[in-house]
């Protein structure tokens, strides 16, 4: 039977038939680039492998020594492979280790800016009054617990004061920064989230029953952690507070307990759990510097009301700003 006429003879002398000869650069290429990304991926030279950089010849070179015992065939040395796979593509050396703490220290100064001696008092002085804010805090702590109520809420009242001082001190000496606004947020939850709450407690004693003096004080402790942490994330308005700031809060109540607001115990209760909802309400509180700028004549009537009763005023302004927050809430909806 004649041979088909596309069928390549075979010759005695190869290895292997003739009709998959052109297969051989193909395979031989493709290995050969499969190594230069092996090596290139992420291997270093010490842990490359005799197996790892063994090319198509190389193998086909130990088949045939192990088949006809041709001792005589010998594989090139590891070191001409390598040399030809980095001609190709030549592997970057290792980068240096950084520690990540480093780094970030050094990137990230507490003091940013210009580092000279006069900026770094200035700084000193600013932080100061953070650390005079949250050592009244503690302070009050203390003498509430000795049962020196009032003087404990002048002390929260000497809190709000310092921490309006620090940040106006901040902003008009140019020293605000990042170290800045944590380490006061930190500072105003010992003060006005802790050092408040536990004011009041003590204040609240014999008028109401222990649980429900506790379970308020822990709700303004814990609306005030919250509205902090929501302060820190949340985009800055320059108008509008989100919810009633826990500074204010905080005056609010140190101020009842100095004036010894004559209410009865369960309806102060009210009045904290109702003012700690308020801080971490949405609804829109008007800042200090907008209250500032309002027309004079509209003082007259606090003045003279604190002239005549000091603690009715004082309860019509908490009231009143208190429910402006609802109204302006009413009010963006509608114009909306």
């Amino acid at each position: 039977m004649p041979r088909a006429p596309w069928r390549r003879r075979r010759t005695t002398d190869s290895p292997r038939p003739a009709g998959r000869r052109w297969a051989g650069p193909l395979r031989r290429s493709s290995t050969f680039a499969r190594q230069v990304l092996l090596v290139r991926v992420g291997r270093r030279d010490d842990d490359l492998r005799t197996t790892d950089l063994a090319l198509p010849e190389h193998r086909y070179a130990d088949r045939q020594r192990r088949r006809y015992g041709l001792d005589r065939l010998s594989r090139p040395p590891i070191d001409a492979t390598r040399a030809e796979i980095e001609a190709v593509m030549p592997i970057s050396p290792a980068l240096p280790m950084v520690h990540t703490d480093e780094a970030t220290a050094g990137s990230i100064p507490l003091l940013p800016g210009e580092r000279t001696m006069a900026r770094r008092m200035k700084f000193g002085v600013v932080n100061a009054c953070t650390l005079a804010s949250l050592m009244l805090g503690m302070l009050a702590i203390f003498l509430a617990m000795q049962g020196e109520v009032r003087l404990a809420a002048l002390c929260l009242i000497a809190c709000v004061v310092f921490d309006g001082l620090d940040g106006a001190l901040a902003r008009r000496l140019g020293v605000a920064s990042p170290f800045g606004a944590q380490m006061d947020s930190l500072a105003d939850m010992c003060s006005f989230g802790l050092a408040a709450p536990v004011v009041v407690y003590a204040s609240l004693a014999g008028s109401v029953s222990t649980a429900a003096a506790a379970v308020a004080c822990a709700l303004v402790a814990a609306c005030a952690a919250i509205r902090l942490a929501r302060f820190n994330v949340s985009p800055k308005d320059g108008r509008f507070f989100c919810g009633v700031p826990t500074t204010m809060a905080a005056a609010v109540l140190a101020v009842t307990v100095a004036i010894g607001l004559p209410v009865p115990g369960p309806v102060l209760v009210a009045g904290v759990a109702l003012l700690a909802f308020a801080m971490v309400s949405s609804f829109p509180y008007a800042k200090l510097a907008r209250l500032v700028k309002m027309p004079p004549w509209l003082w007259l009537a606090p003045v003279i009301g604190a002239l005549v009763d000091v603690r009715l005023t004082f309860a019509l302004i908490v009231v009143g700003y208190l429910v402006s927050g609802p109204v302006l809430w009413l009010r963006q909806r509608r114009t909306a």
